[in-house]
């Protein structure tokens, strides 16, 4: 990694003043469009997220809604100290969580906390503000609907980016509409919840006291069955994470037979982001609900 020392000087004035002076930063995750800086000042550690995406609020949604977050579960959220632009850089400061080892109710807690996240509602689905999930645009203009919501903003934005983008045929692009028919008749009748909206693995830590942590949101009013579903996708979390998720809020019948519908959508956005290796995964669900 260059030199971005004055980078990190001028974000540790810019978010806390002059009394906080850069003692060392270390990279410790880079990505496609983010870097992840651990800064040692004079007035603590802290995390730093920096990006010169063309999307110069990417950071600042981000920022929402981790305070957003903060505020409707117990479960520990970075605090934000500074978000903005130094440069040509988009920055987001926030605590540092150190990592710790596992305490045996670790898995239990992110259940609990999840289901506490869910009990906060809305009279819509969707959010007061556009956001995004990664680095793609997420629509989520107020809607009474899940099933239109999920459809009109969730789906079909994605499955024309990856169309316009040439990431799939035309025959593809209609096999998969010909799945809405069949969204509305599965998925059951809920308020919408706040969601993480990005539910999984990379984004949930265990902290210095053994109890688990979320980053990197994408938050909105959904159904709750998304965030549990986007849990399964990549290996799952532990069995007592859902165990006391349904001691406090009891999934629906046949979950597991809906959750191929719900995962259609960050399999999209994985088929935006990485490409069609992601295609197989989609098609499976696709023929599992349409013969």
């Amino acid at each position: 990694m260059y030199d971005l020392h004055d980078i990190y000087e001028k974000v540790l004035f810019q978010s806390l003043g002059p009394q906080a002076t850069l003692k060392s930063a270390s990279l410790v995750a880079a990505g496609n469009h983010n870097q992840g800086i651990r800064i040692e000042s004079s007035a603590g550690d802290f995390f730093l997220k920096l990006n010169f995406d063309h999307e110069k609020d990417i950071l600042k949604k981000e920022s929402h809604g981790l305070e957003v977050l903060r505020k409707h579960t117990f479960l520990q959220i970075p605090e934000i100290f500074g978000c903005g632009r130094v440069g040509d850089y988009n920055f987001l400061l926030s605590e540092f969580i150190p990592s710790g080892r596992y305490q045996l109710d670790y898995w239990e807690t992110l259940g609990f906390g999840l289901a506490d996240l869910h009990l906060t509602s809305s009279k819509n689905f969707g959010l007061d503000q556009d956001n995004f999930i990664a680095s793609l645009e997420q629509r989520n203009y107020p809607t009474e609907n899940w099933v239109d919501f999920y459809i009109e903003q969730r789906l079909e934005p994605l499955l024309g980016k990856a169309y316009f983008d040439r990431l799939i045929p035309l025959d593809f692009l209609k096999k998969f509409q010909a799945i809405y028919k069949v969204i509305e008749s599965i998925i059951p009748l809920e308020k919408p919840s706040l969601l993480h909206g990005d539910l999984w693995s990379g984004n949930v830590l265990c902290n210095a006291s053994g109890q688990p942590a979320l980053i990197d949101p994408a938050i909105y009013f959904g159904h709750r069955e998304m965030d549990l579903a986007f849990s399964r996708l990549f290996g799952g979390f532990d069995s007592r994470f859902y165990q006391s998720y349904e001691s406090i809020l009891p999934l629906e019948p046949d979950f597991e037979s809906r959750m191929g519908i719900y995962n259609l959508y960050p399999l999209l956005v994985h088929l935006n982001l990485f490409g069609t290796a992601y295609l197989p995964g989609i098609e499976r669900i696709i023929h599992r609900y349409i013969r």
